[in-house]
């Protein structure tokens, strides 16, 4: 999926929703666990209650790698299940040298054919370009997060700007908004309006929304650009919205909702 498909399915369901698959198997409803492919069977559930109401779906690879073969196997089964219609994200966040990377690149864009997968930026250009070669795909790079650890290395000045901010500005040289998204998490949402000026075209993907605290109004206030340019993701929040037998439709009232306050702050 291109920048432009992606503009288009935001416009047309109004919504800039992405649903994380981090699926826990300690976490499933208990009357899946009798199902031959319980995680499996918790995936398209949640696709198919949700997807009218979100762009986007975001799979955390690690939830599947923790299972070994068979969690490569039902990552990539999620993956074709998935409608077309929505961009799917890889949140493996890859980055090492060059030839290893380009086998990373590979290995989510050619092997497993997912739309976009997270890199981190700490090893320099030469362990992004490998993804950016990659056309109608977006390579979408770490750039403020949420958690604790942020004030250790991206919120460190090093000269005039914080860390964040000069990686921000030299990665967003390497490529362009059809191919570069960055990170930025929802519980630093008042750091967006100067992030929009580093990088006022990129889309942004903005965890950390619902159970982590993170507010849509002020990430939208904040973040939002003709475009949108935002696509928030949640996860727990969602898929985790119940763990009885109507888990899948308290999982849709959970992204109608979303989906209902989204439409008000793109109307704005």
């Amino acid at each position: 999926m291109n920048r432009k498909e992606l503009i288009s399915q935001i416009n047309e369901k109004q919504s800039f929703l992405c649903v994380g698959l981090d699926t826990d198997s300690t976490k499933l409803p208990k009357h899946l666990l009798s199902e031959k492919n319980p995680v499996l069977t918790f995936n398209k559930a949640m696709v198919d209650a949700t997807k009218e109401y979100c762009v986007s779906y975001k799979i955390n690879t690690a939830f599947y790698e923790a299972m070994g073969v068979k969690g490569w196997e039902i990552m990539e089964e999620t993956l074709q299940y998935i409608p077309k219609t929505h961009l799917v994200i890889a949140d493996a966040k890859r980055g090492d040298i060059g030839n290893t990377s380009s086998q990373y690149a590979k290995a989510f864009f050619e092997t497993l054919p997912f739309d976009a997968v997270t890199v981190a930026p700490y090893m320099g250009e030469d362990s992004i370009r490998p993804f950016l070669e990659y056309e109608n795909k977006f390579t979408i790079v770490l750039g403020l997060t949420s958690n604790k650890g942020a004030r250790d290395f991206e919120l460190q000045k090093t000269g005039d700007q914080f860390l964040y901010e000069k990686v921000l500005t030299t990665v967003a040289s390497w490529g362009t908004p059809d191919n570069l998204m960055f990170v930025v998490g929802a519980t630093q949402a008042k750091e967006l309006a100067s992030i929009r000026k580093i990088i006022p075209d990129n889309f942004l993907l903005v965890p950390g929304v619902g159970s982590q605290g993170g507010s849509l109004e002020e990430v939208s206030k904040y973040g939002m650009n003709k475009d949108c340019g935002l696509l928030v993701n949640a996860s727990r929040a969602v898929i985790y919205a119940a763990s009885d037998e109507q888990f899948a439709q308290a999982a849709t009232q959970a992204a109608k909702a979303y989906n209902d306050e989204m439409k008000l702050h793109l109307k704005k």
